[in-house]
């Protein structure tokens, strides 16, 4: 864009400049060149032409000035300037790139947190799910022990308590049968006899 400019304005210095050398000389060729009441283009008098030519020369050194001196400069400023856009706007395509790469590493990184938090949650609860049949099993376990052990216990206490029973009631049949008949039985009938009575009760 610089060069286009700079190159432009050349390209019309360089139309301008032999105009503005022919002008004097076709105005002084002109008919009828000397105007009446403007002495300004009285071209009969030397001054003006003097004046004009000296316009064509300075007009000459200023172009000259301006496209060895001035214009290169502004060139290179024009470059300069279009060369820091480009390298600002590549930094800035760079920066948005890496921006957006630190976006989506993000988002990846959120959304992996995430997974592995609920990944640690369902462990923790299948770990506790694990422990508390476990130990559930255990207590049924150890509570049917118990209650076997209890129920063992209680069967030989009550055998015990039976034989107990038992032996304490053929003492008392034979004390009993002694006291109303004044006969003794024979222990094994009254052993017999409680027996009977004792399985007909469901002893």
């Amino acid at each position: 864009m610089a060069r286009s400019a700079a190159s432009s304005i050349r390209r019309v210095a360089s139309l301008l400049t032999p105009l503005a050398l022919a002008l004097p000389v076709m105005v002084m060729a002109a008919p009828g060149a000397r105007a009446v009441g403007m002495p300004q283009l009285d071209f009969s008098n030397p001054l003006v032409i003097g004046q004009v030519v000296w316009g064509a020369v300075i007009f000459l050194v200023l172009y000259l000035l301006l496209s060895r001196s001035a214009l290169p400069k502004v060139e290179a400023v024009l470059t300069s300037r279009r060369q820091t856009i480009d390298n600002d706007l590549d930094i800035a395509r760079r920066a948005k790139a890496e921006a957006d790469s630190a976006v989506d590493e993000l988002h990846l990184a959120r959304r992996s947190a995430m997974a592995e938090a609920q990944a640690n949650v369902d462990k923790v609860i299948e770990d506790a799910r694990l422990a508390a049949l476990r130990q559930t099993q255990d207590m049924n376990a150890r509570l049917a022990t118990e209650i076997h052990e209890a129920e063992t216990r209680v069967a030989a206490a009550r055998t015990a308590a039976l034989g107990s029973l038992r032996q304490i009631a053929d003492e008392t049949a034979q004390v009993l049968v002694r006291q109303v008949t004044g006969t003794s039985v024979p222990a094994d009938v009254v052993a017999r006899t409680v027996d009977h009575a004792a399985t007909a009760r469901g002893l």
